[in-house]
């Protein structure tokens, strides 16, 4: 009977130490993989998002800026236009947008 115990208390401590060998070997490969994956995402030259939210904004304003004077530029157009004689062409054109 005693001997029965012993074994099962040997293969309590062989499991309990195949446990903790298992754990460390997870967070030993969780730690590996996150510091390769640190340096790819390095070698990428990722912009972050903080920096990508401000030159968005500042081309959202920018572009806002472009349509508000080709709204004026085309008033001054048409109101140059308008002095012309008319000779049935207008001096001042639109260029084709790109």
């Amino acid at each position: 009977m005693q001997t029965e115990n012993r074994l099962f208390d040997d293969i309590a401590r062989v499991a309990s130490g195949a446990t903790s060998t298992l754990v460390n070997i997870r967070t030993e490969l969780e730690s590996m993989i996150k510091q390769r994956l640190e340096r790819i995402l390095t070698d990428m030259d990722l912009v972050p998002r903080d920096e990508f939210e401000a030159v968005k904004a500042v081309a959202a304003q920018a572009r806002a800026e472009q349509e508000l004077l080709e709204e004026r530029v085309a008033e001054l157009e048409a109101s140059l236009n308008k002095n012309l004689p008319n000779k049935g062409e207008k001096r001042y054109k639109k260029p084709p947008k790109k």
